[in-house]
């Protein structure tokens, strides 16, 4: 299957046209990441000297894995229903551009600032705790493995969540029960991410293959599958 660049290129850029004009998209962006940043905080800047140990044997930064598992979902669930409810979707769908093309724009206008934002709050995380938390904290905090881990990590998640969004989106008729929807459709990513940093699922390097693997498949299948059930004479028929 071909896909025409051009027009891949030109969605992207219309739908961050369109969500630098959201204030409710942008607000979203910047709200939820903070809230994710905030409450590891006041932990790590809690703890004292003699807990370097235990944070050794645990994934702490992995909590904020649940940003990209959370924050593209909620610019997916946005990305079909909203262009319906607008009129503004039935003139795309009538072009030649392929639904394969539209979708795949669509998803990466949402991948490019939910990787900014979540490695954007990551990397604050790591200033904050160098900065200002006690040097044996920041020092049982600060592991190779758990940096590569959120590197490695945040696009697969934001990735799957993305398809999923988009899917339950190009079936919805109200934006904010999309919206519900696919935060409901995120918690299972979040709840894995948070079991593994708190230590009640042990982190280990088969997991990690084993995860990393299954959320690659995840994402190539979830543009196929939801390219395959994107009807778009439904969607115009149901625009009008």
């Amino acid at each position: 299957m071909s896909v025409s660049r051009r027009r891949v290129r030109a969605i992207v850029l219309k739908e961050l046209r369109e969500y630098r004009r959201n204030r409710s998209l942008v607000g979203g962006m910047t709200i939820v990441p903070l809230i994710f940043l905030v409450q590891p905080l006041v932990a790590v800047f809690a703890e004292p000297a003699s807990a370097s140990a235990q944070l050794g044997r645990q994934h702490e930064l992995l909590y904020l894995l649940g940003i990209p598992a959370l924050v593209p979902s909620l610019i997916a669930s946005y990305s079909v229903v909203a262009e319906r409810q607008q009129g503004t979707l039935e003139p795309v769908l009538t072009t030649p551009i392929r639904r394969e093309e539209l979708l795949l724009g669509k998803a990466l206008a949402i991948l490019l600032p939910s990787i900014v934002v979540s490695y954007g709050v990551y990397g604050l995380f790591l200033a904050c705790v160098r900065a200002f938390a006690r040097p044996a904290v920041a020092s049982g905090l600060l592991r190779g493995p758990d940096v590569l881990a959120q590197l490695i990590f945040t696009p697969l998640l934001a990735t799957l969540s993305i398809w999923i969004g988009i899917a339950i989106s190009s079936r919805s008729s109200d934006i904010r029960v999309a919206q519900q929807v696919s935060m409901l459709a995120s918690l299972p990513s979040i709840a894995v991410t948070t079991l593994i940093a708190i230590g009640v699922i042990h982190a280990t390097l088969g997991l990690a293959l084993v995860l990393g693997a299954a959320l690659l498949l995840a994402a190539g299948l979830g543009w196929r599958l939801t390219s395959a059930a994107f009807d778009r004479e439904r969607l115009i028929t149901r625009t009008r």
